[in-house]
């Protein structure tokens, strides 16, 4: 699966390396190689961040065509999901490697890269509800997941303007979200295909809401105290 990384505009490359979320697939060849061929086309870190809220709305569009479908086409929809979720992770991982080591870092960055990021996690988590059938209270799971995953962004970016450093803990910040919903969509593609009509998007709704709230607890916690370490 693809890892991302959000990518903050700081004044040194110091502060960079500390508001960077810690990622290995960084410093791997084919993600350097690939950075470097986007900014030679001329694709620039605003446009590809911008791309990724694209890439969540086809996941999007295929969760909800997965809930109004059957039998191979629902679970090619589900397939469809897993893959606009990761190629939304690429777009997070490749516009900070070309803002930061490709050199073209804008003012205006740090917009660019949160701000697509809530929408897209919005955008994926709301249609993950409709990718099933139920009530409206399971449905709901999905705006729970949605909103709370946009507090755990919150409350890191809250305790970088304090003065903090940035926490990206978990146990379910981003990349641990996008990764659960991609492995769900290929489970229920495979459900889908052998026949077996189990829901299980809405009990990893809830636990993905479990996990942000839990995340925002200890996001919160780790901001306090190094506030009132200082």
């Amino acid at each position: 699966m693809a890892k991302v990384r959000d990518r903050e505009a700081r004044p040194s490359m110091a502060n960079e390396q500390i508001s960077r979320r810690p990622l290995t697939t960084r410093d791997t060849k084919w993600a350097k190689g690939t950075a470097r061929w986007l900014g030679s086309i001329g694709l620039r870190p605003n446009a590809i961040s911008i791309l990724s809220i694209g890439c969540a709305c086809l996941a999007g569009a295929a969760f909800i065509g997965a809930g109004r479908t059957a039998g191979a086409a629902r679970a090619g929809l589900f397939v469809a999901a897993a893959l606009g979720i990761q190629l939304r992770l690429l777009c997070n991982l490749f516009d900070g490697m070309v803002a930061v080591e490709g050199g073209f870092k804008t003012k205006s960055g740090e917009v660019y890269n949160e701000l697509p990021d809530r929408f897209s996690d919005a955008v994926i988590l709301v249609s993950a509800a409709y990718a099933a059938p139920g009530s409206e209270a399971l449905h709901a799971l999905g705006w729970l997941a949605a909103v709370l995953s946009v507090i755990t962004a919150y409350v890191r970016a809250l305790g970088a303007s304090a003065g903090t450093s940035q926490h990206f803990v978990g146990p379910m910040a981003k990349p641990q979200r996008m990764a659960l919903l991609t492995v769900l969509c290929v489970v229920m593609a495979v459900l889908t295909a052998v026949g077996q009509p189990i829901n299980l998007v809405h009990p990893a709704l809830a636990l993905i809401g479990v996990g942000c709230l839990l995340t925002i607890a200890r996001r919160t916690r780790l901001v306090v105290h190094e506030l009132e370490s200082e």
